[in-house]
């Protein structure tokens, strides 16, 4: 087990997610403060996925060209202009610009460690390492939610995101430490920008990785979805009050970080990682069947099963799909991370508005969870397919 690289890895992961969510987190109080709408940190959360789809594409070239560590640094440093210009921005126009400078490092999170852990880690352990790196999605989440609100009714939503700005400083500075013995396979005369831009699509020939980058764009989609509506959904159609909705979806994100590394273990000792990745399918389509029946009278108990459910396949498959795009891309492992890094941002930013479309049109959630369950079936029949892969 490669401890000091992968806690390195979760360590950026948790900060940079953190960041991410740090304005929603405090949303009412920037609202109130800046005079703007709270739903605008709907779009915040949304231009980070979408610029983060860009630096996903154009890390696989730094990361050749600099080093693992020093993209990593260079996602911390950021997360860190982004919550220090959200903490002195005075309009919606401020925090948009610090939305695109997280996106511009937070797409090479996953690359960046990829590129780091995978040379150092055994085989056997390869899954539930990936796995528990990507522990750092949800539990930089679940601080942000803990951590802010709190600091922000004691001195301000402002200082608060200064003080979160510590960390993230100091681990740039720790980051350096390693940095000479893991970035000695760094080449610095590859070109860090031009054609290694498209690079990671030139992976897509190989039919088990569009496979692959398919399925994670709709399980990606999915999940953000549930975040997205489940709350709402339980408060208006099934007529739960918003305490119980959302220790219902608080549980779904527990069950999604705790089962991430039972996922990882499975596929390195039980199962391969497709076998794997088609049962976090056929679950999100089960999963998304039920809660298309939901409605007035459905028990807590049922809710909270089909939720805790979800939680493991929807909200915990990334790990292993991670290491399934990097064992496709051989050589070529950076930008087949980047490509998969690439879709599963795609899915976030197209899926959940599409959702919420047929919501409206529909009068109901029925409609657009069936085609949720359609949509996850059939990602799941993808990986099923025999594969002709080629290294």
């Amino acid at each position: 087990m490669p401890f000091w690289p992968l806690a390195a890895t979760v360590a950026v992961q948790v900060l940079a997610t953190m960041a991410l969510y740090s304005l929603p987190a405090v949303a009412p109080a920037v609202a109130a403060d800046l005079h703007v709408s709270g739903t605008l940190v709907g779009d915040f959360v949304a231009t980070a996925y979408g610029v983060g789809v860009l630096s996903a594409l154009v890390a696989p070239g730094l990361i050749r060209r600099y080093g693992g560590v020093r993209a990593t640094q260079a996602v911390l440093l950021a997360a860190a202009g982004m919550l220090a210009l959200a903490a002195v921005g005075q309009s919606a126009a401020s925090l948009g610009l610090a939305a695109v400078v997280l996106g511009l490092g937070y797409g090479a999170a996953a690359p960046a460690a990829t590129h780091l852990l995978v040379p150092q880690t055994p085989k056997p352990v390869f899954n539930l390492v990936m796995s528990l790196r990507q522990v750092g999605v949800p539990l930089g989440g679940v601080l942000a939610a803990l951590l802010l609100p709190p600091l922000t009714v004691a001195i301000g939503w402002r200082a608060a995101l200064l003080i979160e700005l510590g960390p993230v400083l100091l681990l740039i500075a720790a980051m350096e430490l390693p940095r000479r013995r893991w970035d000695h396979d760094r080449d610095p005369t590859r070109p860090a920008f031009g054609r290694t831009l498209w690079q990671p699509f030139a992976l897509l020939a190989d039919p088990a990785i569009r496979r692959l980058s398919a399925a994670t764009f709709v399980y990606t989609g999915f999940a953000l979805c549930l975040v997205a509506f489940m709350t709402v959904q339980l408060t208006r159609v099934v007529g739960f009050d918003l305490v119980l909705a959302g220790q219902i979806l608080a549980a779904y994100q527990i069950a999604g970080s705790l089962s991430r590394p039972v996922w990882g273990w499975i596929a390195d000792r039980w199962l391969t990682p497709s076998q794997t990745l088609v049962l976090h399918g056929l679950g999100m389509a089960a999963t998304s069947l039920a809660c298309a029946l939901y409605g007035p009278g459905w028990p807590a108990w049922a809710v909270l099963g089909n939720a805790l459910l979800a939680g493991c396949t929807a909200g915990a498959y990334t790990g292993v799909a991670y290491a399934e795009f990097a064992a496709l891309g051989g050589a070529r492992r950076t930008e087949a991370t980047g490509l998969g890094t690439a879709m599963m941002f795609s899915g976030a930013m197209a899926i959940p508005p599409l959702f919420g479309i047929i919501v409206t049109a529909s009068g109901g959630f029925t409609l657009s969870y069936l085609i949720g369950a359609a949509f996850a079936l059939a990602a799941a029949i993808l990986m099923v397919l025999p594969r002709a892969h080629h290294p």
